[in-house]
């Protein structure tokens, strides 16, 4: 007789009838992580009343929102977990020596994800009844439980902290627009809301310039995609050149730029948009080969938050403003008014 699962089975020590009669080679027994450490005289009467289960490839052990009052010890072969359905793409798998379903036996409650054959399985299914004698027979198992919860608890803790990581990367990269590295229009539409409602009284006063390419059209037919593209970021570069640390710019749309200034009144905007737009004038674009580009200029319209304005009349003003320094004959800045 065995006495210990944790050694391996003695050539001259055959194993308990109970057990040979259900076809089961020592060797997949003591290779289930449950059981090691545990005493087989303790548990073959047990184990030796379970079924023994083959599963197909494709075929499924456990469907979401089944009823489980079964656990299932991987003998051989390999099994799939599925959140949607059993087609959609897997996200974990288990082998030979795991066991599956014995969450839903402690907690009673249904299960959380199909479980499917991804090859040729064979399985010793553990009913409810013979699953809690288990445990009162035998500490180890108890025990092997346990840690087998807590590795889970451990590896689903990493890959939660995973995902919120990921979701992080995700939605500061949806906040950006790609080409020139600013922020882009979602994160301006979230944004200003908050800047307007933490500067709302006008102390500190808060102010926002809306700049656009002067002829971008016209640049762009004269010279192609590539090179409006490479203008885009130019200027783009020069906003974050010029700029203060605590300023923020976004990349409204096309070629045009909305920069909130904060702690800054309509004086001090004016002072940051003209020296935007000297800075954008006085430097050179490079075209995607190399060359050097034909000078380019801006316009620029600044506006101060009023009290009882929100971020959309705000913008509005400084939009408006923007139109007057194009009217004007571009290359300029002009100051807005709320009506």
């Amino acid at each position: 007789m065995l006495a210990r699962m944790s050694g391996s089975p003695s050539d001259d020590e055959p194993p308990p009838p109970s057990i040979a009669s259900l076809g089961l080679d020592p060797a997949e027994l003591y290779n289930l992580k449950v059981l090691q450490g545990v005493s087989l005289g303790a548990v073959e009467g047990l184990l030796s009343g379970c079924a023994l289960r083959s599963l197909a490839p494709g075929e499924v052990l456990i469907a979401l929102g089944q009823e489980n009052r079964t656990m299932h010890m991987v003998l051989s072969g390999r099994l799939r977990v599925h959140l949607e359905s059993p087609e959609s793409e897997p996200v974990a798998s288990l082998g030979a020596g795991e066991t599956v379903g014995e969450l839903s036996v402690i907690d009673a409650r249904p299960a959380s994800a199909f479980v499917v054959a991804a090859e040729p399985t064979r399985l010793l299914s553990v009913e409810e009844s013979s699953f809690w004698q288990l445990v009162n027979a035998s500490h180890d198992f108890a025990i092997n439980l346990l840690v087998l919860f807590a590795q889970r608890l451990r590896s689903n803790n990493s890959t939660v902290s995973t995902n919120i990581r990921l979701q992080r990367e995700y939605k500061k990269n949806a906040m950006i627009d790609a080409l020139t590295g600013l922020y882009n229009r979602r994160w301006l539409d979230e944004a200003l809301p908050r800047f307007v409602r933490r500067y709302g009284r006008g102390i500190p006063p808060l102010s926002l310039l809306v700049l656009d390419i002067d002829h971008f059209k016209r640049f762009n037919d004269t010279y192609g995609h590539p090179a409006g593209d490479a203008v885009i970021v130019h200027v783009a570069k020069c906003i974050q050149k010029h700029l203060r640390p605590t300023d923020l710019a976004a990349r409204f749309g096309g070629e045009e730029f909305v920069v909130i200034l904060p702690d800054a009144d309509i004086s001090g905007a004016f002072v940051a948009a003209e020296r935007l737009r000297e800075a954008v004038k006085q430097s050179a674009a490079v075209g995607p080969t190399g060359e050097v580009l034909p000078q380019v200029t801006v316009s620029l319209g600044a506006a101060q938050l009023e009290r009882g304005q929100d971020g959309t009349a705000i913008l509005s003003v400084a939009d408006a403003a923007l139109y007057q320094s194009k009217r004007g004959g571009r290359d300029r800045v002009s100051i807005g008014k709320a009506s």
